[in-house]
């Protein structure tokens, strides 16, 4: 599953926008209310499966449950 597809299946409760944007050479980076919480360039590889889910849900306050739980 994509990062994407994590999170808007766990969390489209609690996002209100949610954008892909292209970049160059392989760029991938995932930003959360204007903070990066994942640099493929900074970390040399690609998200490992979860591991986009895993940094959102650490910046989800307390007791916020996935969507249908």
């Amino acid at each position: 599953m994509s990062a994407a597809a994590d999170l808007l299946s766990n969390y489209q409760h609690v996002i209100s926008e949610l954008a892909l944007v292209t970049g160059d050479k392989g760029v991938f980076d995932v930003q959360v209310d204007g903070e990066l919480i994942y640099s493929k360039k900074q970390t040399g590889r690609h998200a490992t499966p979860g591991e986009v889910l895993e940094l959102f849900e650490r910046r989800l306050p307390a007791g916020t449950r996935r969507y249908n739980e």
